[in-house]
């Protein structure tokens, strides 16, 4: 049964034509202008979007913002509190980080993503150590339980939209966390900024992927919603989509 306080959510993500959303094409000086255009769709001053947060698993977080740091956990830590820590639940922006271990070394409770300011929001299941949540409440950080051993989709949407007010969602990768969404039926959406180029890689993410324990393969179907090009080749792509039977 899907739940029905929730956020809006919907996927946005920029890729090559052969459906990377990373590998060597990134680094063309001309995926610039398709790299802008997804940001302004869900972050500029006249965005289509009302992102009031965005989500991303541990490698994105990681790859983008803590670059592979080890937190420096607190040593005797006190034995904190059971439950979720829930701070700050007015900020402009949140950016919610999928972190079941907690393994990410967060230095700050913001971050800045080109002219975006977020107050950050850490997504943990009970495996999280204890170290590591005393470290969080040391930096202001509020996080969320959600799950014992693996993660409750459902109980990290209810709890964003009851404890933070967030009604309006972007998922953002990478592609396990994507699917995952899709499959649990948690997403509305789907926003693909197709940028003109492609590098073949056999090695690299694609929109998609599902992965053995964490979520099924079953096919999904999507309603063509919109499309819209640019004049320097890239094209914008909305999909509704479509609920299982």
């Amino acid at each position: 049964m899907i739940c029905v306080n929730k956020p809006y959510i919907f996927c946005h993500m920029v890729t090559s034509i052969d459906g990377k959303i990373d590998g060597p094409h990134k680094a063309l000086p001309a995926r610039k202008a398709s790299a802008d255009f997804f940001y302004n769709v869900a972050f500029g001053p006249d965005a289509y979007y009302d992102t009031q947060a965005w989500l991303s698993g541990r490698t994105t977080s990681d790859e983008a913002f803590t670059k592979y740091k080890e937190p420096e956990l607190p040593e005797n830590a006190p034995i904190v509190p059971e439950g979720d820590f829930i701070v700050e639940t007015n900020a402009p922006k949140y950016y919610v980080s999928v972190d079941p271990s907690g393994k990410l070394a967060w230095e700050s409770n913001t971050l800045d993503y080109r002219e975006t300011h977020a107050t950050i929001i850490e997504v943990l299941t009970e495996k999280a150590s204890n170290a590591y949540k005393a470290m969080l409440r040391e930096r202001n950080i509020p996080y969320i339980i959600c799950g014992e051993d693996t993660l409750d989709y459902e109980a990290v949407v209810e709890k964003l939209y009851r404890e933070f007010n967030i009604q309006t969602l972007m998922l953002g990768g990478g592609a396990v966390l994507n699917w995952s969404f899709i499959q649990a039926g948690l997403c509305d959406e789907v926003s693909v900024v197709m940028a003109p180029f492609a590098d073949g890689n056999a090695k690299t993410s694609t929109f998609f992927t599902a992965k053995e324990g964490v979520s099924k393969d079953t096919p999904v179907s999507f309603e063509l919603l919109n499309v819209e090009s640019e004049p320097d080749g890239t094209v914008w792509l909305r999909y509704k989509v479509k609920k299982a039977e």
